[in-house]
């Protein structure tokens, strides 16, 4: 009556409204489909609708005017789907060459100018390079290949199908291959047990008959076990008897928390029902007398260590580059970490014998029992009381792999046995160059004679007294000296008596004389440092001490300033130091500065 259109009011079903009770009876319904024990809903065509699909999935919309359950709505139209290539077509992506076709007699334009084929061009023709071409001979044309037209009717999925072009049937000889070898498992079990029988039956009689007879049918219970995994197993599920098993404990035994009531025992995890740490732990009680060692004890038994070694292998060779996983392949896994066990222990091996072989002592490995360690053995050997061996064979000298006492040049030390001058050279003959020949004694004298500078020599005399001089001992020195302190001691004691007794002038005269002449004398010496007293000798060498300890110390405080300095405002060679022979008065200068942290003392000298 009032003649307005609404194009845009909603469809509104009034049947759609239910009551409480039919609400409550469809809710229960979909529970019984999602749990099994009621048939699921069938839309028009008779295929069944999986109940867990969402309710805003399986509701059609309103425009549609469907009232009945259905998922058509969610599927393509038939008639607008692309057909694709079917599996079944393989006929036309043949390969090779179509032996069907006639064989063309003559070259043809556009053809292969190598052997004359018109499927494909010269750049791509795969076989052998000829002198001359198809093109020149016009005989010997290959046949052509087979080309098929891949690309008609196949939509952007079947041109990226990775099964396009395959014949299912050919998957059908790998079916009978197995097939065979499982008929001849089959045949070769029998036998067996055939066998088995009649060894039987031969050895018990009459016995073996039923024993045979149990052998058959425990045959025949582990190949009806064998295949018994591939038959369908039907199990009868009811929703109303369902019942979560999830940790659930066996009521005869004794709780965890029960072995032991002291409140400082192991802790118990009532929400994972867990006791990682063992109760009896502080009891003193172990090993088989405690009923439970707690939930760890079972991590660190067993094959469990060794899981863990293959986990960590795992891990170490995936972090290398290695794609390995010791779950997602444990087969490939087991195979690598076995290998590299084998490949560990082979180079320790090898290792140890390329040591052994090259600087030996295999024997010291193989030691000797422990009793006999610390106790008697059948070496004996007798030694007297200068360690020389009397009886029994004396140890070993340990060689090294290098020559020895080997004197090469007639020498009798090495090379390197003496120093002078800043050079090494041979004891034996003082030489400095190596690999002379050696000169003995004379050859000593002559490096002496020519360390002193040039001399004339008057006479052949003084020359074989140059030769024959030789340096004095210590002990020669020492007497010496003691003879020229009592000479002294005895014209001392003699002039003063020849004062008191009253010689004549003359004699008094000519001591003093004398005594004139001798203080000249040493004061001229002791003007050269040539002094033969020994405190003018003593005095001279602790001045020259003095003097290399002054210099040492101004040399150490020059280089400490050089050091602070920047390397590159120091003069070349500002810290190089002399390559002079020091002597031995600089050497005990040194050694007087150097402290010795073991010296009782070195705190009150310091």
């Amino acid at each position: 009556k009032l003649g307005v259109h609404l194009p845009f009011l909603p469809f509104v079903n009034m049947a759609s409204k239910v009551s409480r009770d039919d609400f409550r009876k469809r809710r229960e319904l979909d529970e019984a489909r999602k749990a099994g024990t009621a048939p699921a809903e069938q839309d028009e065509e008779g295929r069944d609708i999986n109940p867990h699909i969402p309710q805003y999935v399986t509701k059609t919309p309103w425009y549609l005017g469907i009232e009945h359950a259905t998922l058509s709505h969610q599927r393509q139209d038939a008639d607008k789907v692309a057909k694709t290539t079917p599996l079944d077509e393989h006929e036309r992506y043949k390969k090779g060459v179509n032996r069907a076709a006639p064989k063309a007699r003559t070259f043809r334009k556009g053809a292969c100018t190598n052997c004359g084929a018109m499927t494909h061009t010269v750049k791509s023709c795969v076989e052998r390079p000829r002198k001359l071409g198809a093109n020149h001979t016009k005989s010997n044309i290959a046949p052509d290949e087979h080309l098929p037209n891949l690309e008609e009717e196949i939509n952007y999925d079947g041109k990226r199908d990775r099964w396009r072009g395959y014949n299912p049937a050919e998957y059908q000889r790998v079916v009978d291959r197995y097939a065979k070898i499982e008929e001849e498992k089959l045949k070769v079990r029998e036998k067996q047990l055939k066998e088995e029988t009649f060894e039987t039956e031969g050895e018990a009689g009459a016995a073996a008959a039923n024993d045979s007879d149990s052998s058959d049918s425990e045959g025949d219970d582990q190949d009806e076990a064998k295949y018994a995994d591939s038959a369908n197993m039907i199990q009868k599920f009811d929703a109303k008897n369902r019942v979560s098993v999830r940790n659930l404990r066996i009521r005869e035994d004794t709780a965890k928390y029960l072995h032991n009531l002291d409140v400082n025992s192991a802790h118990y995890d009532p929400k994972t029902r867990t006791m990682r740490a063992s109760p009896y732990e502080h009891t003193g009680l172990g090993g088989k007398a405690v009923p439970f060692a707690g939930d760890n004890f079972v991590r660190y038994n067993g094959d469990v260590v060794d899981i863990a070694h293959r986990q960590i292998f795992a891990w170490d060779a995936t972090s290398k580059g290695e794609e390995l996983h010791a779950q997602a392949d444990p087969t490939l896994a087991e195979v690598m970490y076995k290998r590299f066990q084998d490949k560990r222990e082979n180079f320790k091996a090898t290792q140890q014998q390329s040591v052994l072989e090259k600087y030996g002592g295999e024997e010291h490995l193989e030691a000797p029992p422990k009793e006999l360690l610390m106790a008697q053995s059948e070496h004996y050997v007798e030694y007297s009381k200068l360690g020389r061996v009397i009886k029994g064979q004396e140890k070993a000298i340990a060689r090294s792999k290098y020559l020895e006492d080997q004197h090469p040049g007639n020498h009798a030390s090495v090379w390197g046995s003496f120093w002078k001058m800043g050079q090494w050279g041979y004891a034996c003959c003082h030489s400095h160059v190596r690999e002379s020949y050696c000169a003995g004694e004379a050859g000593k004298s002559a490096a002496a004679l020519s360390e002193k500078p040039f001399m004339a020599v008057e006479s052949s005399g003084a020359a074989e007294a140059v030769e024959d001089e030789q340096p004095k001992s210590m002990v020669d020195l020492h007497r010496e000296k003691q003879a020229a302190d009592a000479a002294k001691a005895e014209s001392e004691s003699g002039s003063s008596d020849s004062d008191d007794s009253g010689d004549d002038s003359a004699a008094r005269k000519d001591r003093r004389r004398k005594r004139k002449k001798d203080r000249k004398a040493r004061k001229r010496k002791k003007a050269r440092g040539e002094g033969d007293d020994e405190e003018d000798e003593d005095a001279v060498r602790r001045k020259k001490i003095r003097e290399a300890t002054k210099k040492q110390k101004a040399e150490e405080a020059e280089a400490t300033e050089l050091l602070k300095t920047d390397e590159r405002s120091r003069k070349y060679g500002a810290i190089g130091g002399s390559a002079e022979e020091p002597t031995e008065e600089e050497m005990e200068a040194y050694r007087l500065r150097q402290g010795r942290a073991d010296d009782p003392m070195n705190q009150f000298l310091s």
